[in-house]
């Protein structure tokens, strides 16, 4: 074959590459749920005027990086197959221990997480303190705020991984959110209290996290519970990421008297009532969303056993679900807000903060990468 029939078909094949998948990206149908990785899919951003304007002006709210960091990765054709051919050549080609990031070290995944997001951690706290001045200052509340550290905070380093400064990131975070007062759980975290094929801590081994932040607010916690298994195999997110196959495991989850009285309102969905464990959930995609029945934006828990006639407004990430049943006994009730899925204007309305605690529950792996707070 001569150079220019060569050239030819060389021409020939990107066009068809680049031209197809183009293609495929607009005729294909978009998925709702990426099962790999227990997620919605992200839909297309909004394109308007000021998200066009706002591009390399503020962080997260842009048409282009929610397009390019978001929406495209997610719907690219055959997403999955790609993924995984890159896995399988990284790990059997040139032999890496880790696949985009994700490894394993005796039976236990983890993600690295190398760089600090100085504009996320901004991000962020500007979020948190307009929810501060707006609704909180003048009433004289100074909330509280607690971060749980990822899985890379025990694993990574450790076993020679890149890993990020997780106790400088505090520092960052705390140095903006300076009216808060610091609730520091990560001495009572290892990372046995974490699943091993997902990126969430396990409901029965932070009862101690639970007690920590409730007397860290005051409180004084004293609450036994039962240990129930569920009797599903859950395959965290990590599962079809990883290097190594990952053995399904077993979710526990606790239970008392009390929290079998308490009334769970979903306000995301017109007021409807709900379960502190959802067990139709627990049998879906994603076992993790048995807890609190997934992730809904506005929810409360009203207590009519507990000891004391305190409230407590939490704003919180998913890992927030399954600690909140381990401090209802606590609490006469509780406001549960996610400003993941609603701006906290709408909703905060009609949230009656007086004789009330106030939390501020996030991850590390959500405020350095803050731009899923509306």
């Amino acid at each position: 074959m001569n150079t220019k029939i060569k050239n030819i078909v060389n021409v020939i094949v990107f066009c068809v590459a680049v031209f197809g998948f183009a293609l495929l990206c607009l005729i294909l149908p978009k998925p709702e749920f990426l099962d790999s990785e227990r997620r919605p899919a992200a839909a297309f951003p909004t394109l308007n005027m000021e998200s066009i304007m706002k591009d390399g002006l503020e962080y997260g709210d842009s048409f282009m990086k929610q397009f390019d960091d978001k929406y495209t990765p997610d719907n690219f054709p055959f997403r999955d197959f790609f993924r995984n051919l890159k896995s399988f050549v990284n790990t059997y080609v040139f032999n890496k221990s880790d696949k985009d990031g994700v490894y394993v070290v005796d039976g236990i995944a983890g993600e690295m997480q190398e760089q600090i997001d100085e504009d996320s951690i901004k991000h962020a706290a500007e979020k948190l303190t307009f929810i501060y001045e707006k609704y909180l200052k003048d009433k004289g509340i100074k909330p509280y705020m607690s971060i749980i550290p990822d899985k890379g905070y025990f694993l990574s380093e450790a076993n020679g991984y890149l890993s990020m400064d997780y106790q400088e990131f505090i520092k960052q975070m705390l140095s903006n959110v300076e009216f808060m007062q610091y609730i520091d759980i990560t001495g009572k975290l290892s990372v046995e209290d974490f699943y091993a094929s997902d990126t969430h801590w396990r409901q029965e081994q932070i009862i101690d996290v639970a007690e920590t932040l409730i007397n860290g607010m005051g409180g004084n916690f004293n609450s036994t519970f039962e240990k129930k298994e569920l009797d599903v195999d859950f395959y965290g997110v990590y599962a079809s990421r990883a290097p190594k196959p990952l053995d399904p495991e077993t979710i526990y989850y606790l239970t008392n008297g009390n929290l079998e009285n308490v009334k769970v309102t979903d306000w995301e969905n017109g007021g409807k009532e709900i379960s502190l464990y959802d067990m139709e959930k627990a049998h879906g995609k994603d076992a993790y969303d048995m807890f609190l029945s997934g992730e809904l934006s506005k929810v409360t828990i009203e207590n009519p056993n507990a000891k004391t006639d305190r409230e407590l407004v939490i704003f919180r990430d998913s890992y927030g679900r399954s600690i909140l049943p381990l401090m209802v006994e606590d609490y006469a009730k509780i406001t549960v807000i996610d400003i993941r899925y609603q701006i906290p204007q709408i909703l905060l309305m009609g949230v009656n903060f007086e004789n009330a605690d106030v939390l501020f529950l996030y991850s590390t792996l959500i405020l350095n990468n803050s731009s899923e707070l509306k």
